[in-house]
């Protein structure tokens, strides 16, 4: 059997342990594990921030804390999990396995691979930096709109610390954008076409794209943001500006941003589906098509988040009807991705039990999203409780259950060793339960008028119950977190974990045709690329069948 050689380096293993190699690595492994490390300990902080917010609303009156330092959990809690945790997290799983999925030695841009990661940790740690100083960290909310925003409402140093560092963040997306788009464009192995490229790396070529476009603006609304507070400008000035030119900017970033943060979990779904169903991907092409019409639809629908700002009836109905649109290859994903699972012989392996709560979860989310897509219903609903429980089946259970489908299925590419399949179910049915708990009462909270964003309610309004189921469920999902973290540590600090194979999966894809952990020059040698799934066509070549009768 014929196979594409790699040239060896004769370089120090990647998996040393010394403090140094990893502070000063270019090695993309090395860097993806770095970004998957910091985000989640960013999961972690905020996540504790959300539990002291639910512990706050659990009854009426204050009891935990102040309604300023509230106003700083709302709005660092979000902060953190969309810009530290989410954004981060792909880009760390990305790093590690597009290279791998590519057949590439290492990305196109190794420091500048490395400064975007030390980016991001700066930007980070100067965001919550502002806990430490007086006044607190940012309270304006993570959409920061003026005049919350501005030095009469907002005055503490902590709102600078959160601009600049999510303007370190921001420079970090795009160098990493700018790095992925390059390497996937000039690095892929020898018969690897565009029509070849697994559906993982599909989704976040069109992420990081979207990021490219995207976040100029936010970095522009950022610096004219900082100028007004600092300098005198009047940008978002109500007398001398216009405030809703913020909205406008901040949008046109934070609307792709959502699907900068689910689309690489779609494409995690895409990669899971087939392997633990022991069939194909049903409808390839449909599936990137779909991809890429998000990545480009994702801009066209900014709006329906100002549907209260009293724009033109006009403008009102052409956001509404794309906003209503773009669900179309959103629900021709969930087809093609049923459609493989439809007569599989289905592994329920953890990875597959997660993409399964991130179908079921997300499609809830989704159906929420149409409900806000209508404009007299969007103007009722706007800024309570409802519009808290669909982005958090949107993000919760669509990129968090992915990101945990994630762990679990690349985690013996990443460390060599298998996760505990019975702790991992465990917190599977932990985290499905205690979501559902949280925020499904958050819709009907919603409907009954709760504000989001608020501190404190009167008894009378009849809030509390739902309140209190919510937080208990807010706790499970805590309680399932501390699952994974028992999980990494019986493995690995018990030396308890099944040692990997190659390929422990039988996937299908580039990055389990070598070692596990994978050495650093990631490949001795290539199998032969004929298709998306290369390792599936050389199973089959050894059995002496034509790949033409199998697919």
């Amino acid at each position: 059997m014929a196979t594409i050689s790699v040239p060896q380096h004769q370089t120090i293993p990647w998996a040393s342990r010394g403090i140094m190699a990893w502070i000063t690595t270019v090695d993309h492994k090395k860097i993806g594990i770095m970004y998957i490390l910091v985000s989640f300990v960013f999961f972690i902080i905020s996540g504790v921030l959300a539990l002291l917010i639910r512990a706050e609303l659990a009854s009426p009156g204050m009891q935990l804390v102040s309604t300023d330092f509230y106003n700083q959990l709302f709005t660092m809690h979000a902060t953190g999990m969309i810009f530290l945790f989410i954004i981060p997290f792909f880009s760390g799983i990305g790093n590690f396995i597009v290279p791998l999925q590519i057949g590439a030695a290492d990305m196109a841009f190794p420091r500048i691979n490395a400064l975007a990661l030390w980016l991001a940790v700066f930007g980070g740690l100067t965001m919550f930096g502002g806990f430490f100083f007086e006044g607190g960290a940012a309270a304006a909310g993570w959409t920061s709109y003026p005049p919350l925003s501005n030095t009469t409402y907002s005055p503490s140093i902590g709102q600078d610390f959160w601009i600049l560092g999510l303007q370190l963040i921001g420079i970090s997306s795009i160098l990493g954008a700018v790095n992925f788009l390059v390497t996937v464009a000039n690095m892929r192995a020898p018969g690897m076409t565009w029509r070849k490229i697994p559906l993982f790396t599909w989704s976040v070529v069109t992420a990081q794209g979207m990021v490219l476009a995207a976040t100029p603006m936010l970095t522009g609304a950022l610096t004219m943001l900082l100028t007004d507070r600092q300098f005198g400008t009047r940008f978002f000035d109500a007398a001398q500006g216009d405030p809703r030119l913020w909205q406008h900017m901040f949008w046109f970033y934070s609307h792709p941003a959502v699907y900068i943060m689910i689309l690489p979990a779609m494409g995690i779904v895409s990669e899971i589906l087939p392997v633990f169903s022991r069939k194909p991907i049903f409808g390839y092409f449909a599936i990137f098509v779909s991809t890429v019409l998000i990545g480009v639809m994702g801009f066209t629908s900014w709006l329906h988040h100002m549907f209260t700002i009293g724009a033109n009836p006009v403008v009102e109905t052409l956001f509404m009807a794309t906003t209503i649109i773009i669900a179309v290859p959103t629900g021709l994903k969930i087809f093609n991705w049923i459609a493989t699972l439809w007569g599989g012989s289905l592994n329920l392996k953890t990875p597959l039990v997660f993409v399964l709560g991130f179908l079921s979860m997300f499609l809830i989310g989704g159906i929420s999203g149409i409900f806000q897509a209508a404009v007299p219903l969007a103007k009722q609903l706007h800024d309570t409780y409802w519009v808290v429980g669909h982005i958090h089946y949107v993000l919760f259970g669509g990129s968090v259950f992915g990101i945990f489908a994630a762990y679990y299925y690349w985690w013996p590419k990443l460390t060599g060793r298998m996760l505990d399949e019975r702790i991992g179910m465990w917190q599977f049915w932990t985290m499905f339960i205690g979501m559902n708990i949280t925020f499904f009462p958050m819709h009907v909270l919603g409907m009954l008028g709760m504000p989001r964003r608020y501190a404190d309610y009167a008894e009378e309004f009849g809030w509390t119950f739902m309140n209190q189921i919510a937080t208990f469920g807010a706790f499970l999902v805590a309680f399932s977190t501390l699952l994974f973290i028992v999980n990494v540590i019986y493995v690995h600090g018990f030396n308890k974990g099944e040692r990997a194979n190659d390929n422990p999966w039988e996937g299908n894809t580039l990055e389990w045709a070598t070692s596990s952990p994978p050495p650093e020059h990631n490949f001795d040698r290539l199998p032969p690329i004929t298709s998306d799934r290369p390792l599936w066509d050389l199973r089959i070549r050894k059995l002496g069948i034509q790949t033409k009768d199998v697919h």
